[in-house]
This record gives C-alpha cells, structure tokens and sequence, in this order.
C-alpha cells in the first residue's frame, strides 16, 4: 500500500533543504523528503577542512566520472557529488557566491520571467544571515551564516591580494553587493567554524515538525507518470481538471531502500530536487526525455522532452603551483605536531586552518579591456599537490615542500555538454559529456586567464614569496598555453543547467514557474534549471531557487 504526501521532494540537498523547510512552516501540508545518501552525521561533514576528508568518500559522495572528453586531451573528469543530507553543500568548498546581477538579468531574457536580479534578490537576502555587514542588498537573520574567513586565512593570502592590486585589480569589500569585479577574501557559509549546509540550516530546524518525513537511503529510481484519467479531479483544483485531463499526470515515485521497493503517493506535487546529474537521470528512466534514447533503452516514452540532460554547462578550472619561500599550510598539514596544533586550536577557539575552505582569496576579473565584464575567476591556496597521486585533491596528499597555488576558471562559458542515462535501471550511473573548451571563446578566455595568473605571479609582492613555479609551460605562446589548459585543467565542481528553465517547451524542460513541460504536478529546483550557469561559486543560487520555488509551490496551492 502506498503512503501519501501532499508533497514528494526527492534528493535533500542544496535545494531540497531549502523546500522541505518551507513547504512544512505552514503545518498545512504533508511532505516527504527521499534522500539516497545517508544522514549527515560524520563530524567531517561540519568541520571546514573535513571537505578533504569526503571529496573520495563513497559514503556521503557519488564519485561520478564523464566520459572522456576531447577538450581536454580525452582524459575522465572525476565528479563529486553529495550522496548526503544536504547534497554537495555538505561536501563542498563553501564559497558563498551570489553571481553577478546581469547573470539573473540574462536568464529573464532568456524566457525565465520573474527570475531577473530583481526577482532573485529578496530570496537571496531572505536565506542568508550575514551579519559582517549592514549593506541593503545584503540579508540578515536568515538560515544561512554567511561571513568573512579572516580568523583563519594564511598569511600569504594577503600577498596575493597584494600582487592583484599591484597589476591593477581594485580590492572588493563585497563580492555579492553592487558589483562582483575585484579580488578580496572569500566569504563562506560558516558559523563559528562549522559548516552550515542546507541540511543544518533548513532541515534540521524542521526536523520536529509532524508534517515532514525524511527517508534516507532510500534511492528514487522512478517517477509514477499516470495518464491523466487515472487520478482522481478532487485532487487538483478545479481550474487544473481540464489540463490534468490533457496531459499524463506524476502522481507519486518509486524508491529502492535496503534492497525493498517502495512506493509514495503525491496529492498534489513531485518536486525534483535531485541536481544537475540525478534530476535529468530521473526523468529520462522515468519515460521524459528524448524518445530516441529512451526507446533505445526500452523505456516507454511518457513525454519526449529532447533537452532533458542537455545545455550541461560547468566551470572548468586550472591552477599554477608554486614553491614558495615562507611556510605554507603544506608544512603544517605535512607534520604531525602542526596537525594536532591545529586542532587544538580549532578544538578551543573553533579558529585557524581547520576553520576555512581551501580557497583562501580571489576575486573576478576581466581578461582583456574588451571583455564587457568579469569573465575569470580567481584563486589563491596556501597549499599545493602537483605531486599528489592522481585521483587526489588538496589536504588530502599535500607537496612535501613549502607550496601554494593560483588557479582559474572561466565565468561563463559557452560548451555546452549533456547527462544521458545509459541504463533503464536509475542506479546505474549515467554519461556525463562535459564537451569542455569546445568552443573557440572559451579556448581563448582561458589562455588570457592563464596569463593573468601568471603577470599576478610576477608583482613584487608574489615574487617576495615565490621560489620557483613548478609546472611552467614549455613556452609562452597561446597554443603552448593552451595545450597546457588541455593537459591539467579540471572541473571546478559546478554542473549546472540540465534541465533548463525557460518559456520555450522546444528548448526548455520546466517553464518559468519550475514545471515540467508535458506533465502535470511534476515540478524541477534545482541547479539543473539555472537557463546558464552564474558567475562563480554555484551554491548559493542553488539555495535561492529553493526559496523562490517554495513560494511559487504554496502560491499554487493556497
């Protein structure tokens, strides 16, 4: 017998937090939340630094992988993804990044009406508390802590952001105020050294709550898509009975836990809240998506939806490694006696190294005078790993020398790849086709954001600190540049887009109120609606379209 719900929202993460929370304040409705991941109960999902200590495990991560991809060099690109309450913000580098105002400004040009910086702003203010600041487009006593890192940046951060001023980069108070464009410290969703993911800022004061049901372990493999007949009109408004009696109907979901199948009935919406991998992954084994690939899998096609899983788009980024001349987090990490100094001191202030992300300061800039605005965003860590087996990442098998690193990646760029299940059975992982650097712009952002790093790494102020870079091109030609970008750049972790919002059922999935072309009562918040992917870290617009869909879900449904 299946259990119902008012509301079924699967995948708790940045987004799905964000709903479960809302959608239950009022007590009115009843609503489930599916996570596949397992409760977020390792202190290392909390503590800062702990992001080294999940980026391979198998536990709270998806650990996906793409296909090789010609843009750079045929190589897989690794994938983390939270498998987790709270998703990736649980597991995440916790940079807190609005994006630039135009970004918004683009997606209601784009067909995404209501969802301008105008129409954004009040749900960014609204989920954010940061009190460092009494800026009006900044917010306070929201869900989320924001807050500046300076109780545990490196010292050579500071020389960093010294270097950019020398070049000419102006020093930002607030990357997420009037304009993006400068360098400065990064801000992140921290309070007092814990990490505040979705999951600790939205669901767990809502965990009391009656009304809500939260399942983990518990994968969603199906949607249960209905013809229209089949529910009952009392279900729906009135106004709704003609278009439900049009189109087939998602009325509930089927999930996997332990090895049982379950299944759920939805009175009133499916939300899918399950990323820019999982969401597209879910509708295509659930018969939305291209009819052609769905057939070909043996999938009986409920809605052909051709851009289900394409417009994938993510930030590709490179870094430059250096040895340096002052002692860097390198030499503490590496050294069991500035471990445990660390610790303690975050035991007893909650301050120091373990407190912070790994990105320490950066900022947005230009590429050239011609760029029209910010196109590069910049990197420092006072840390470095070139020497690291592959398939390891930074504080996880740090250089054994005194080391730090500036990287890019690119704002917005314009390869456009896709997510396509390559088996009926939805816990079989799909094909993920980044198609990185296959446009002519983004090959030649990245070679002028690849010089700007390296002019930075000749200021006087980088140079006082800098011995030697250690991974320098064979000459200093664009092609030279690169082919070096080909060989070693990487995702920066911000797949966005697929599942695209916008007012064209042709080229879009959901319409600007986040349903889903084709189908009644199945909605989509996510990253996966973003119409292109924003200026930076992609978080906190996450986090945003789980409040704006939350009002326009009870708008709906009053």
């Amino acid at each position: 017998m299946s259990q119902k719900f008012d509301f079924i929202i699967v995948g708790a993460g940045s987004a799905g937090c964000v709903l479960a929370n809302r959608l239950t304040a009022s007590g009115k409705f009843s609503v489930l939340l599916v996570e596949a991941g397992a409760k977020d109960i390792s202190p290392w999902l909390h503590i800062p630094i702990g992001y080294a200590k999940t980026y391979y495990n198998p536990a709270v991560n998806w650990m996906y992988y793409t296909a090789a991809d010609a843009g750079i060099n045929n190589r897989q690109s690794y994938w983390p993804r939270g498998k987790v309450l709270g998703g990736s913000s649980a597991i995440n580098a916790m940079v807190f990044i609005r994006g630039q105002h135009e970004d918004f400004n683009d997606w209601e040009k784009m067909g995404a009406t209501g969802w301008g910086w105008e129409g954004v702003l009040p749900y960014f203010k609204r989920l954010e508390d940061a009190g460092f600041t009494d800026h009006p487009l900044r917010g306070s006593g929201g869900a989320v802590t924001v807050s500046e890192t300076t109780h545990g940046v490196h010292h050579t951060s500071y020389h960093f952001l010294k270097g950019c001023e020398q070049l000419g980069f102006t020093l930002n108070a607030d990357f997420n105020a009037e304009t993006q464009e400068g360098v400065n410290l990064y801000q992140a969703n921290i309070r007092g050294g814990i990490r505040i993911s979705s999951s600790r800022a939205y669901l767990k004061p809502a965990r009391a709550r009656k009304n809500l049901t939260v399942l983990t372990e518990a994968h969603a493999v199906k949607l249960n898509v209905v013809k229209p007949d089949a529910v009952k009109p009392a279900a729906v408004k009135p106004a709704a009975v003609k278009s439900e009696r049009e189109k087939p109907v998602c009325n509930g979901i089927v999930c996997m836990q332990k090895g049982k199948e379950i299944h759920f009935t939805a009175l009133k919406e499916v939300i899918l809240s399950a990323g820019a991998i999982g969401s597209p992954q879910l509708l295509q084994c659930s018969g939305i998506g291209d009819a052609e690939l769905l057939k070909r899998l043996g999938i009986a096609v409920k809605h052909h939806s051709p851009m289900v899983g394409e417009n994938l788009t993510d930030h590709l980024g490179f870094n430059d490694y250096y040895k340096s001349n002052l002692p860097t987090l390198n030499d503490q990490f590496n050294s069991y006696a500035g471990c445990i100094r660390a610790g303690l001191q975050y035991i007893f202030t909650r301050k120091g190294p373990f407190s912070v992300g790994v990105n320490h300061a950066g900022g947005f800039v230009k590429s050239s005078d011609d760029r029209p605005r910010p196109n590069i965003q910049l990197y420092f860590q006072p840390t470095s790993f070139i020497n690291a087996p592959k398939g390891t990442r930074p504080a996880i098998r740090l250089d054994n020398f005194s080391g730090l690193s500036m990287g890019i990646s690119q704002c917005r760029p314009s390869s456009r790849g896709s997510v396509k299940i390559a088996h009926a059975d939805c816990r079989v992982a799909p094909t993920i086709q980044p198609n990185y650097l296959s446009t002519q712009n983004d090959c030649e952002e990245m070679v002028e954001g690849l010089k700007i790093i390296r002019q930075i790494a000749q200021t006087p102020a980088m140079r006082s600190i800098i011995k030697e870079q250690i991974n320098k091109s064979s000459d200093d030609s664009d092609a030279a540049l690169l082919e070096d970008f080909r060989r070693h750049a990487d995702t920066v972790f911000h797949p966005t887009c697929t599942c695209a919002m916008g007012d064209d059922p042709a080229k879009n999935v959901v319409d600007s109120r986040l349903k889903v072309y084709g189908i009644e009562r199945l909605r989509v918040a996510d990253a996966s609606v973003f119409p292109t992917i924003t200026s930076g870290n992609t978080n906190a617009p996450s986090m945003m379209v789980g409040e704006k869909a939350s009002d326009l879900i009870l708008h709906d449904h009053q």
